[in-house]
């Protein structure tokens, strides 16, 4: 697959989930399942960048979580109506504007 838009990809999300998912779950058991996803994501760096290490059950594959997190996120979003490129331009726009100077004058990110 070539690379997508965010808007794109919420089409491939939605078309998946109607031809293949048969419906989204509801929003409380997406919340689960993101939850869950983002659980896989922190044990894959906290055995990967922290001092626990791997059990032979452990997935490997941050790659992969990410992706399962960013599934769930998109059915949220779909199932919301939210368009995500406009959230995310959005949100850009206001920590821009909020952060303009906070991290260049915070001596603990000086290096």
């Amino acid at each position: 697959m070539s690379q997508i838009t965010i808007k794109q990809a919420q089409k491939i999300v939605d078309d998946w989930i109607n031809n293949v998912g048969i419906k989204y779950f509801s929003e409380l058991t997406q919340l689960a399942q993101l939850t869950e996803e983002v659980g896989e994501v922190a044990r894959i760096i906290s055995r990967t960048h922290g001092e626990q290490s791997f059990k032979k059950s452990d997935k490997k594959d941050l790659s992969d979580e990410l992706a399962d997190v960013l599934f769930v996120i998109i059915c949220l979003a779909n199932q919301t109506k939210i368009d995500l490129t406009k959230a995310f331009q959005k949100n850009i726009e206001k920590k821009t504007k909020r952060d303009k100077n906070r991290h260049l004058n915070n001596s603990k990110l000086k290096k």
